[in-house]
């Protein structure tokens, strides 16, 4: 069950690692930090009317939990798993009892990278991916989230 409309209210996870944002390889995930990303995302959230709740978290089961709760308080949730995404397969459930839409983002193009970061678990219950825009990735994503929720009925 989805928080009640009007709320419109985001949930945006951050997964392990990402707390270290800009200082962990800034050649890659650039130099802003993870506060600096969250700031843009309550900018574009609220030109868009809607709030966040941001939670970041070392582990899947703090994710997990995060996601459980969401259901009867938020309407949608943007999720950057880390490096969850392509194994935590915990997420994939959680995410799958999620009434709302959900966008996965990364900051990199994870198809660009290694092999073992080309498959998500998170993308096959996820509205849509958005990857490999740097900073842009999470503003896109609220942008997405936005849309979203205006064609909902």
């Amino acid at each position: 069950m989805a928080a009640k409309k009007g709320s419109r209210k985001i949930l945006v996870l951050s997964g392990p690692n990402l707390n270290l944002l800009g200082q962990r390889e800034p050649e890659i995930y650039g130099t802003d930090s993870l506060a600096d990303h969250m700031l843009r995302v309550d900018e574009t959230a609220k030109q868009l009317g809607l709030t966040t709740e941001k939670v970041s978290a070392q582990s899947a089961a703090e994710l997990v939990a995060a996601i459980h709760a969401a259901r009867s308080t938020c309407d949608a949730i943007i999720i950057n798993p880390g490096a969850l995404t392509h194994f935590a397969w915990s997420l994939h459930d959680a995410l799958a009892s999620f009434a709302g839409p959900i966008i996965e983002v990364h900051l990199s193009n994870p198809s660009s990278r290694e092999p073992w970061r080309h498959e998500s678990v998170v993308a096959p219950v996820a509205s849509g991916t958005i990857a490999g825009f740097g900073a842009n990735s999470y503003v896109f994503a609220v942008h997405a989230v936005a849309t979203l929720l205006s064609t909902e009925k």
